[in-house]
C-alpha cells in the first residue's frame, strides 16, 4: 500500500459497479467526488456513501455544494442554499447580520451533507466579483477582498460546527479573467504585486482557518508560465512559503480545458502526465471528473499511469500529503437526518439563512 493516495475520481451512476469498487480499492485512490447524476434521493445517497466507505473506509467523499447554481443535491429535504453573492448583498445592508447568515449557511450545508455520508464540500469560493467572469459571477461573495474573507470565515465557522473542513478556491483568484477554464485557458496578465494585494488577500487572511485550497486553472504569465495548479512558484513558494498555508491542496479537475496545457503556447498533457506535474508542483490531491461516464478508461489510465510514474521515480509519494488528506476526514460522528430535523442548532440556522 502506497503512503499517499492522491487521486480523487468519480463514478457514473447512483450505485457502485464492480469497476467502481475495483478503482476505489486501488492504493492511489484517496477521494471520490459526487455529482448530480449520482443523486436520486437521500436514502439512495446515504446507501451509496455507506457502500463507498465499505470498500474504502478512509476515502474522502467530496462534492461541489456551494449554494446558488452550484448545488448538487436540491430535493428530498435538502435546503436550497443562496448564492454567495446574496450574503455579500446582505453585508451592504447589515454587515454583522450577514456574518451570522453566512455561518448559518455553512452549518446547514455541512450538516445536511454529513447526514448523508458526505465528508467535504469544495467551498467557499474566495474569488472576487470583478463583474466580468461568467464562471464565477454570483458564486463570489463580493468585490472587496475584506468582505469576501470575513464572510468566507463565517461560512467556514458554520461548516466547522457541523464537523466539516473547507476548501478555498480558486487560488490565487479566478474572478478577474472572463474566460471559463472548463472550456478555455484563461490568462490573467496582472503583476504578482497586484494579485497579492487584491485577489489573493483572502488566502493570506485565512491562512490559519483554511483546511484545503484549490488553485485556479488560470495562467498568470507575469508570475509563471504554468497554470497555478501546476506551478511550484504559486503553490510552494507563494501559497505555502509566503502565505504560510499548511492544509491540503487539491488540483482542479484535470479534464478541464485549462488543466493540461503546459503553458500559454504549450501542447496538451495526458492525464497521468498532468497529474504528475500537479503533484510535483505541490498539489496533494488531483481530481479527474466526469471520465467514468464512458466506462472509465481515462480513470484507469490515470491510476495505472501514476503508478508507473511512481515506479519510474517521476513522482514520489508524500507522507505529509497523505496526512493532510486524512485530516480532512470528519473527526466527529454526524447527526442522522431524523435527529438533524429535531436539532435546535440546525433549526435556528435555517431561520437565519438570507
Amino acid at each position: 500500500m502506497t503512503d499517499h493516495a492522491p487521486v480523487v475520481l468519480d463514478i457514473a451512476g447512483t450505485t457502485l459497479t464492480p469497476a467502481d469498487r475495483k478503482r476505489l480499492r486501488h492504493p492511489l485512490t484517496g477521494g471520490l467526488i459526487l455529482f448530480a447524476r449520482n443523486w436520486q434521493s437521500r436514502l439512495q445517497l446515504t446507501e451509496l456513501t455507506a457502500a463507498i466507505k465499505d470498500e474504502r473506509p478512509d476515502v474522502l467523499i467530496c462534492v461541489d455544494h456551494e449554494g446558488g447554481r452550484v448545488q448538487r443535491f436540491r430535493s428530498d429535504g435538502f435546503t436550497t442554499l443562496p448564492a454567495m453573492r446574496a450574503l455579500g448583498e446582505l453585508w451592504m445592508r447589515d454587515a454583522l447580520t450577514a456574518t451570522d447568515a453566512a455561518t448559518a449557511a455553512g452549518h446547514v450545508l455541512a450538516s445536511e451533507l454529513r447526514a448523508c455520508g458526505v465528508d467535504l464540500s469544495f467551498t467557499p469560493v474566495l474569488d472576487l466579483d470583478h463583474g466580468g467572469s461568467s464562471v464565477i459571477g454570483d458564486r463570489a461573495f463580493h468585490r472587496d477582498a475584506r468582505v469576501a474573507a470575513l464572510l468566507a470565515k463565517s461560512l467556514m465557522h458554520g461548516l466547522l460546527r457541523a464537523g466539516m473542513g473547507n476548501c478555498g478556491k480558486h487560488f490565487p483568484g479566478h474572478g478577474f479573467v472572463k474566460a471559463d477554464s472548463h472550456v478555455a485557458v484563461p490568462v490573467d496578465r496582472r503583476s504578482l504585486k497586484a494579485i497579492l494585494a487584491d485577489d489573493a488577500r483572502p488566502y493570506e487572511w485565512l491562512s490559519t482557518s483554511l483546511t484545503a485550497v484549490m488553485p485556479a486553472h488560470v495562467i498568470y504569465p507575469k508570475v509563471d508560465g504554468h497554470p497555478a495548479g501546476f506551478s511550484e512558484r504559486w503553490l510552494k513558494e507563494i501559497l505555502r512559503g509566503r502565505l504560510g498555508f499548511t492544509g491540503a491542496v487539491f488540483s482542479d479537475d484535470l479534464s478541464m480545458e485549462g488543466a493540461r496545457h503546459l503553458g500559454a503556447g504549450g501542447g496538451m498533457l495526458s492525464y497521468p502526465e498532468a497529474a504528475t506535474v500537479a503533484l510535483n508542483a505541490g498539489c496533494d490531491m488531483v481530481l479527474l471528473c466526469n471520465q467514468s461516464l464512458d466506462g472509465g478508461a481515462a480513470v484507469d489510465e490515470l491510476l495505472a499511469g501514476l503508478e508507473q510514474a511512481e515506479a519510474l521515480g517521476h513522482w514520489q509519494p508524500d507522507p505529509d500529503s497523505e496526512q493532510r488528506r486524512l485530516a480532512l476526514l470528519p473527526q466527529t460522528p454526524p447527526l442522522g437526518w431524523d435527529d438533524l430535523m429535531h436539532d435546535p442548532v440546525y433549526q435556528h440556522a435555517l431561520e437565519r439563512l438570507p
